[in-house]
């Protein structure tokens, strides 16, 4: 018979995991609770850590969060490589932000203005700066910028490596599906479910679709570039994200829906634009083509800590498209918040009651 755990997590994915890992680290009993771990956004993720090229007009205070997550990154990577043994992806390259058009140039320099008057770490590059840095870029580039400090990790192994993790620190992962939180016997519950988190809590999380293609080097060589590419390409925003095995994961359309169908139309855009920057991903193999949904909220941060009027029950939720980034410091904040009893102040502006 299991014991009664201190902590039940709902929700599998990194940050559900990441939580249960730490939880069980500071001595508490933990579940898990997932029909299939992984199999939700971050199944299709690209992984992308990019505190600098995701920080958008309006959305301040989510940016401090990012950049407080990202500064965490290399400590919670090396700390998960030494508790598993294993390697999952995580890579400092940078990111390099590109204009193929005059256009897409002006449309990138209002957004990296916004981001240097942050004080965030983004520089400007010649045509020939950026081809420097990456030979397989197409010589038609107007300009971009390089963001240092945007790394990349694998969604899919991250994953793997976290339930080995938290089952080493003690954690029990159970594979029946929640449809009720009353079916949780636990004094606390942390809801990390995506998108199911709305129907189990009545939380304003929506699914938001999105298509990404993944291709592969001929030969499985490693891909013609290091850095991640993010980048406009007659006005089609793409990204492009290398791993060391030769897949190049390419994305990512942004719709709000909730089937997970991918499309022609989309499926073009995506290649046409991916190609139009590194011209040699035409000759790479097409190997996947999947769409995810990603737990969107209505003002794009993620909904972290306290319910209302829910005494004992925790949100880890709604991260959008920053659920891997944002990994390290929920799951830091969440156990903080479970162990000590006191919110971290970068908790106040995520919480559940700014919707009320």
């Amino acid at each position: 018979m299991l014991t009664r755990p201190d902590v039940a997590v709902v929700g599998a994915g990194p940050v559900g995991l990441a939580i249960a890992w730490r939880c069980a680290t500071r001595g508490l009993r933990v579940s898990v609770h997932d029909p299939a771990p992984g199999s939700g956004a971050s199944r299709v993720a690209a992984g992308m850590l990019a505190p600098v090229a995701e920080a958008y007009f309006g959305e301040r205070e989510l940016t401090g969060l990012l950049t407080a997550s990202a500064a965490r990154w290399p400590g919670f990577a090396a700390e998960l490589a030494e508790a598993t043994g294993t390697e999952f992806g995580y890579r400092t390259d940078g990111t390099l932000v590109v204009g193929l058009t005059g256009d897409d140039l002006a449309e990138a320099r209002r957004l990296w203005a916004y981001q240097q008057g942050l004080g965030l770490p983004i520089s400007a590059l010649r045509p020939s700066q950026l081809r420097e840095r990456e030979p397989a870029l197409t010589p038609r580039l107007r300009g971009g910028a390089v963001a240092p400090g945007d790394h990349q990790v694998d969604p899919r192994r991250l994953v793997d490596a976290l339930r080995v993790a938290a089952g080493r620190a003690g954690a029990t992962l159970l594979p029946g599906a929640v449809t009720r939180l009353a079916e949780v016997d636990a004094p606390v519950v942390v809801v990390a479910a995506g998108c199911g988190s709305a129907a189990l809590t009545g939380l304003p999380v929506r699914p938001v679709k999105g298509q990404v293609l993944r291709l592969r080097a001929p030969d499985h060589r490693p891909p013609g570039f290091r850095h991640v590419i993010r980048g406009y390409a007659d006005g089609e925003p793409v990204y492009l994200v290398p791993r060391d095995d030769g897949e190049v994961v390419l994305g990512a359309t942004v719709e709000e829906r909730a089937d997970t169908e991918v499309t022609a139309g989309a499926v073009l855009r995506l290649l046409r634009a991916a190609v139009d920057l590194v011209p040699e991903l035409a000759e790479y193999a097409l190997v996947e083509a999947t769409a995810g949904l990603r737990p969107g909220t209505p003002d794009n941060a993620p909904i972290l800590g306290p319910l209302p009027d829910r005494p004992g029950v925790l949100a880890a939720t709604g991260h959008h498209r920053h659920g891997i980034v944002l990994t390290p410091v929920t799951a830091d904040l969440i156990t903080d918040l479970i162990v000590t009893g006191q919110p971290d102040p970068l908790l106040t502006p995520f919480t559940a009651d700014r919707f009320h």
